[in-house]
């Protein structure tokens, strides 16, 4: 099972409001749970809550926020979020040892850049933004591993997200 695969039963939870999904298939095993009574993680806006240059949430944010993230903060009162490991794995914050990062502190990025790559079972999974703003600190030390859920990346949000 990849990453797409697990996007879309996050996105299948999210539109059938299922609040738990387990699944144990040839020594896989993935297990996703909601917040309480399968609504959304308390403390995170739904799509209602964002203004019209809002950010619905991807397959990939659902996920995070179906984990164990933590509570985003309000968005009138701050606009800086932690992006969020989606797998263990080992992070790297460049395609190769001789290239240059892909971002840095001051790193503007927008929603499909590729921001770090997680080699998760010798497969190099390019992990994208999904949000538009500006990197203001890289929490991951490069080539170390990550856990899932784990504070990759602080980005304080662009207040104008309409392109």
């Amino acid at each position: 099972m990849d990453l797409k695969d697990i996007k879309a039963i996050v996105d299948l939870m999210r539109k059938n409001t299922i609040s738990e999904f387990e699944m144990e298939k040839e020594g896989f095993k993935i297990k996703l749970k909601r917040g309480q009574n399968g609504g959304a993680v308390q403390g995170y806006p739904d799509e209602s809550t964002l203004s019209n240059a809002s950010l619905a949430p991807s397959a990939s944010a659902m996920l995070a926020a179906a984990s164990t993230l933590a509570p985003f903060p309000g968005v009138a009162s701050s606009t800086e979020i932690e992006i969020k490991a989606p797998m263990v794995g080992t992070f790297y914050r460049a395609p190769s040892p001789e290239s240059a990062a892909y971002v840095e502190n001051g790193t503007e990025i927008n929603l499909e850049m590729v921001i770090c790559i997680i080699e998760a079972m010798k497969v190099m999974n390019e992990i994208k933004a999904e949000v538009k703003g500006v990197v203001t600190q890289v929490l991951a030390e490069n080539g170390k591993p990550v856990e899932f859920g784990q504070p990759l990346f602080k980005v304080r949000l662009q207040r104008s997200l309409a392109s």
